[in-house]
């Protein structure tokens, strides 16, 4: 439970930080403040649902787009998170395109980085407190045989 919590807040992060990078790039990009968190939360949910749902089709139907599927996860997400919501808006091709691929690049690294650091420190620390629990039990166990 706790390892999804923390994946949800990684995906939360780097769809922020792609969000508001593509905001401040991209012309034709625009993201309300008002409604900032509304369009992380709807763009979050939506590479959730459509990353495993394209995944699918693809492989059923296309496997040659296999590959392109982050991509194409990414475009129908802010589709969905532009036509549900106001906070955000993207007008021109050119916009289209490139905040697809900047958001993509920056979820992609930005989940696996952020991931792989929140995750790896969690874990050790949770290996450490292990090992610190077990030898408190050794030093009892043996202070017992006595």
């Amino acid at each position: 439970m706790i390892r999804f919590l923390l994946n949800v807040g990684v995906s939360l992060v780097s769809s922020a930080v792609g969000l508001l990078v593509c905001a401040w790039l991209i012309d034709g990009f625009d993201l309300r403040a008002q409604g900032f968190f509304i369009a992380v939360a709807i763009f979050t949910a939506m590479q959730a649902v459509m990353g495993p749902f394209v995944f699918n089709m693809a492989r059923k139907y296309a496997s040659a787009v296999l590959g392109g599927i982050g991509l194409v996860s990414t475009l129908l997400s802010l589709i969905i998170t532009s036509v549900v919501g106001s906070s955000l808006s993207i007008s021109g091709a050119a916009a289209w395109i490139s905040s697809t691929v900047l958001i993509w690049l920056i979820t992609a690294l930005g989940t696996w980085g952020i991931g792989f650091l929140v995750i790896t420190k969690w874990w050790e620390a949770r290996r450490s407190a292990k090992a610190k629990d077990q030898a408190i039990e050794d030093a009892l166990d043996r202070r017992a045989k006595k």
